[in-house]
């Protein structure tokens, strides 16, 4: 069923996403960034000026439709994921000035403690989280756009230096030697802050961030609708809230976010998707595609997810006549030392029209 996407691949392409290839990398579960020249060579042969990245994640996909002239709403029922699309997919180019980065670095402005007092002994130094606490206090009062760009720097921050970028470890235990491992959170921020400044711009769109459930989405208005929702593994899960609770409550401060004091990580409340098990995903997919029925609909799946091709190509059928299957093959890593095993699998891209 499937082509193999090397067919119609177009290197061209792949040079004109510049700033693309510059997006700032987060160790990210399901992230998209390898996939990008191949998603977007077949982007680029579809008629579309209006986009919704409905699981936006990483946010790269939702960037590169930016780049490429499209207006793109980016969504994630996370708060972390659409901090991120708002400093750089809604963002219109709004930059941290160096006063502004002074002023967030500077003395603490009400002697706040939460982060150092809740997260003592895990993660990261006593200074490092009295950094924390302390940039937040000046975080809240700022611009929307610089304030998204500085949380959303913090955010890359962090991830850059937790071993393997997930919070499910609270040591070094996984220390592959890498120099961000070691260097001070305020030193990593102030790299992360330079890294996303190299790729915000104006495409000259009214681009837009949300956080919402995605079936309480108004689905007109939408030419094209990306889904990359959470793959349903054949093993293990796929426990975002397990894996980054502490980039979801840093880019609040937690409001509003219950901690669960009797975990080792004190992670958050997990909060329920339909996507994550195999009883549900088939029902979530079908009134997920029923509902943007009237747009393009590109899906992205992963071989090793449940359910399988065929599966997914039926559920499409149901509303979509005209289907096209892609693979892309794609490697996974179970960790980042020199022995970590990695799975060949292909990445599906599903274009329903």
């Amino acid at each position: 069923m499937a082509m193999l996407l090397h067919e119609v691949y177009d290197p061209i392409l792949k040079q004109e996403l510049v700033r693309s290839s510059h997006f700032p990398r987060l160790r990210y579960m399901g992230s998209k960034f390898k996939v990008i020249p191949y998603l977007t060579s077949i982007l680029a042969r579809l008629n579309f000026e209006t986009a919704l990245d409905a699981f936006c994640g990483s946010c790269v996909v939702g960037y590169a439709m930016k780049e490429m002239g499209k207006q793109v709403t980016a969504n994630d029922f996370l708060h972390f994921p659409a901090t991120v699309a708002r400093a750089v997919i809604e963002n219109p180019g709004v930059a941290l000035t160096a006063d502004d980065i002074n002023h967030l670095l500077s003395e603490s402005a009400d002697g706040r403690h939460f982060i150092q007092d809740t997260f003592h002994g895990l993660y990261f130094s006593d200074e490092d989280h009295a950094f924390l606490d302390s940039i937040w206090s000046h975080i809240e009062s700022m611009p929307v756009y610089k304030r998204e760009l500085a949380i959303a720097s913090l955010c890359l921050a962090v991830s850059r230096k937790q071993p393997r970028g997930v919070f499910t470890i609270t040591d070094l235990r996984y220390d592959d030697g890498r120099k961000n491992l070691h260097r001070s959170l305020r030193e990593l921020f102030l790299i992360a802050v330079h890294d996303y400044h190299r790729v915000i711009f104006d495409n000259g769109k009214q681009n837009n961030a949300i956080c919402q459930d995605v079936f309480t989405i108004d689905p007109a208005g939408y030419d094209l609708v990306y889904f990359d929702p959470p793959y349903v593994p054949l093993h293990d899960d796929n426990d975002y809230i397990k894996r980054y609770h502490f980039l979801e409550g840093l880019s609040v401060y937690w409001a509003g976010q219950r901690i669960m004091e009797h975990t080792a990580t004190k992670k958050i409340e997990k909060k329920f998707t339909p996507f994550a098990y195999k009883r549900t995903i088939r029902q979530a997919l079908r009134e997920l595609i029923s509902l943007f029925r009237n747009s393009i609909i590109i899906l992205s799946y992963s071989s090793n997810a449940y359910p399988e091709e065929q599966e997914l190509y039926d559920i499409l059928h149901e509303e979509k006549n005209d289907i096209e299957v892609f693979a892309v093959p794609h490697s996974y890593s179970f960790g980042t030392h020199a022995t970590a095993l990695r799975r060949q699998v292909n990445e599906y891209i599903f274009v329903a029209r």
